[in-house]
């Protein structure tokens, strides 16, 4: 199942981190298998795991060669095979197999416009550190909810 949780703050968080941890284990019943954080600036996000695909190397979050870009993800995507080939082709340098490192090479490549190339079933955000831009996405028909909320100088994330 999986999920993901984060937020980006304009407003200084005394705990990040403690808050992070509060929010991925109120989700913990989406992904006992493991959990994974990205902390940085105003920005915290993560992922609970339930290990379908990649399980040896799918841990996230996931980042694009230059460390530039970070993603967490919940879903699947069905021609993650194909657009893999593809992105190796471009010059792309992926270290997994998992369908969440083909996502951040897409927007790598494409920005927002990636999702264009997503066949499947997903909700992710990915995290863009030399912008400090959040981007998040779901599938066109929703099957993988994301929820979202902006208050008090919060943007607030999550699969519920």
């Amino acid at each position: 199942m999986c999920g993901i949780t984060g937020f980006l703050s304009s407003v200084p968080v005394s705990n990040p981190s403690s808050t992070l941890e509060l929010m991925l284990r109120s989700i913990l019943h989406r992904g006992p298998d493991e959990h994974g954080c990205l902390i940085d600036g105003p920005l915290a996000m993560g992922m609970r795991r339930l290990s379908i695909i990649d399980l040896a190397d799918g841990t996230q979050p996931i980042y694009d060669e230059s460390g530039r870009f970070g993603i967490v993800f919940n879903g699947e995507i069905y021609n993650y095979v194909e657009l893999r080939q593809q992105l190796l082709a471009r010059g792309h340098r992926l270290k997994t197999h998992s369908d969440t490192e083909t996502i951040v090479h897409l927007f790598e490549e494409f920005g927002p416009a990636c999702v264009d190339h997503l066949r499947g079933m997903f909700g992710f955000a990915i995290w863009d550190q030399h912008e400090q831009e959040l981007f998040i996405a779901r599938d066109r028909l929703g099957i993988k909810p994301l929820y979202y909320t902006q208050s008090a100088g919060h943007f607030v994330f999550g699969s519920e």
